[in-house]
Formats: C-alpha cells, sequence, structure tokens
C-alpha cells in the first residue's frame, strides 16, 4: 500500500475523497491563527529579536541546513544566536532541556543534535516554545533567538518570518493535510517576511541551493572522502528524511550507483536497517548518521550538506537584521 503522501503531489481520486477533511483541517488552522492575531490567545514577547525559520508543507525542504546557514551567519556578524526546537521524535520525559553535539537523539530528536553538531550554538528543545525561549535565556547569553521549525507556533511573537520551499516539488496539489501537503493555506506566505526555495521556483526570486561537501566515515570521523571517491561504485543510500529522493538523486548525480532504501522522515534506525547483507559501502545523510553512529561500522558513511543561499536572499536578509539593531 502506498504512504498517503504518495497522493500529495498530484490532483488524484485519493486526494479528493479527503478534501472534506482538508477543508476542516484549513478552517480550523485560519480560525487558530486568527485566535492569536485577535488576542484572545495569549503570546509571548521574548527581551531578544526572533527569527523564525518554518515551511507551510509538509516534506523536507532543506530548512534544516538553512537554519545552520543561518547561525552560522550571524555568528559572523558577531551576534550570539540561540536554536530552539520542539525535538521531533524525542522520548525524553522532561522539557525543555538543553541539546549538545553528544546528546541522546532518542531523548530530543535527531535534527536537533545534528544542529548542536554543526553550529556550536546554545540549542534548546521543548514542545512550548515560549517555555523553551525562556530557558535557552536563563541559561546562556543569546542576544538573538531562532526558532527551527516554528512557524505554526504563533504562541511565540517573532520578529522575522521566513518560509523554505522546495523548488522542484513547491506545494503539491494546493491542498491542506490530508488530502495535500500544506499546514496552512498557500495565501500564508504572503503575509511572512522572505520565501527562499531550495531551487528555482515560480513562487519566489529568492533561491539556495544545497551543496554536497565530503563523505564522513560513522565509525571513524577523521577518514573523509570526496564524493568522487565512490564514483562508478554500486552503493546503499538510505535516507530517513522528509524528501529521500534529492539524497538519492544527488548521489547519483555524482557518478555513483544506487540501491535505494527510503525509510519515513525521523525513522529510528537499527543496526540491522543499515547492514544490508553483502559487503558494498552504505551512505546515509546527516540527520541519520546521529542515530546510527553508536552502531556503525567502518563501511557507514554520511554526506555533509550546506546550504548556500543567494545575494539577494542574504541582501534581504541583512537588511531585516539591521531593522532590529535600529529598533
Amino acid at each position: 500500500m502506498k504512504r498517503l503522501d504518495h497522493y500529495w503531489y498530484s490532483k488524484n481520486l485519493v486526494s479528493g475523497a479527503l478534501l472534506p477533511l482538508s477543508w476542516l483541517f484549513c478552517l480550523i488552522s485560519q480560525l487558530r491563527r486568527l485566535a492569536y492575531r485577535r488576542g484572545f490567545i495569549g503570546t509571548d514577547k521574548l527581551p531578544v529579536p526572533v527569527i523564525v525559520v518554518g515551511n507551510i508543507s509538509v516534506g523536507g525542504t532543506g530548512k534544516t541546513p538553512l537554519v545552520i546557514w543561518l547561525a552560522q551567519h550571524l555568528l559572523n556578524q558577531g551576534y550570539q544566536p540561540g536554536i530552539i526546537s520542539r525535538g521531533y521524535g524525542g522520548q525524553a520525559t522532561k522539557w525543555p532541556q538543553p541539546v549538545v553535539a553528544d546528546s541522546d537523539p532518542s531523548l530530543v530528536g535527531d535534527e536537533p543534535v545534528m544542529l548542536a553538531k554543526r553550529t556550536g550554538c546554545t540549542l534548546w528543545v521543548g514542545p512550548d516554545r515560549p517555555a523553551t525561549a525562556r530557558a535557552l535565556l536563563a541559561a546562556s547569553a543569546c542576544d538573538l533567538l531562532i526558532s527551527d521549525d516554528g512557524l505554526q507556533h504563533y504562541a511565540l511573537q517573532r520578529d522575522l518570518e521566513m518560509v523554505v520551499i522546495d523548488g522542484s516539488r513547491e506545494l503539491g496539489n494546493g491542498y491542506c493535510l490530508p488530502a495535500g501537503p500544506l499546514r496552512e493555506r498557500t495565501s500564508r506566505l504572503a503575509e511572512v517576511d522572505l520565501v527562499i526555495s531550495n531551487g528555482p521556483s515560480s513562487l519566489t526570486p529568492l533561491q539556495m541551493k544545497l551543496e554536497p561537501g565530503q563523505l564522513i566515515n560513522l565509525a571513524d570521523p577523521t577518514l573523509r572522502v570526496g564524493l568522487d571517491h565512490f564514483r562508478q561504485q554500486t552503493v546503499h543510500a538510505m535516507a530517513g528524511i522528509g524528501n529521500p529522493g534529492r539524497f538519492f538523486q544527488t548521489l547519483r548525480d555524482a557518478g555513483l550507483h544506487l540501491h535505494e532504501h527510503p525509510f519515513p522522515d525521523h525513522h529510528r534506525f537499527s543496526a540491522t536497517d543499515i547492514n544490508p547483507d553483502d559487503a558494498l559501502p552504505v551512505i546515509i545523510t546527516e540527520k541519520d548518521a546521529v542515530k546510527c553512529a553508536p552502531f556503525s561500522q567502518q563501511r557507514h558513511w554520511y554526506l555533509e550538506v550546506s546550504a548556500v543561499p543567494g545575494t539577494g536572499f542574504i541582501q534581504q536578509l541583512d537588511q531585516r537584521i539591521r531593522e532590529f539593531e535600529d529598533g
């Protein structure tokens, strides 16, 4: 049986049958946002500027690499950014809590551990965004906050909203969940400050690209090779992310021959999952690597990927940041 998201990128009988539920979802989403905007539900204003990086669709768009780039960009400008995240998939019994590079992803989520490793920024996770943000600020000297995937968490007031979309899939069939991939109506894009596309898109002139870096060995991270190391070789490619196809295409573009193994987003990998019954190399994503490291072998590698925004996006972002200082 095909997964439901298979039907989100076209108008078909399955998505059509789900339209009544989709209309209800959109209505509830709009009423909830209106309740926050009208003050019927309280919001929390922090003493530092808040930048929200999110999307209006479900599935991988390249948001996490952009959060990494943003944190590094702010550090280079002299800020001390902190990051908050939901900690999706984490099984911790107490929230909020801090995340560091060697935190257990089964407790705090895979993406937060990856963010902590790549940025070195103070990072806290928890389902209550305002409480998580205040815990972070109480424990650090951060002067600016990045909320990862927090666009629909309206309880936390924000100074800048940016949305990341997938240039190839864009907004799918344009329907809200469960008939399509949208968390909010497409009109929400007109309300945010910046819309950036991962690859060319008709929805925004602002673009970024995901640039593959080195392959890093899971068992011995000091071993690093370029993608060309496996050119014309057959490998197992595994991905438990929102859009595995993009990862697989990156490897194919580099000349690798693949046995593809897509898994659901945030899949909890086991040693069996990443050890096919042969001797071929196994290449996984950076997000999956934080979960697979404890049972990795020399055959296991992960691909480091970095977001590279265009100059137009950077110029507009820097202008908004200067407005924080002027305000």
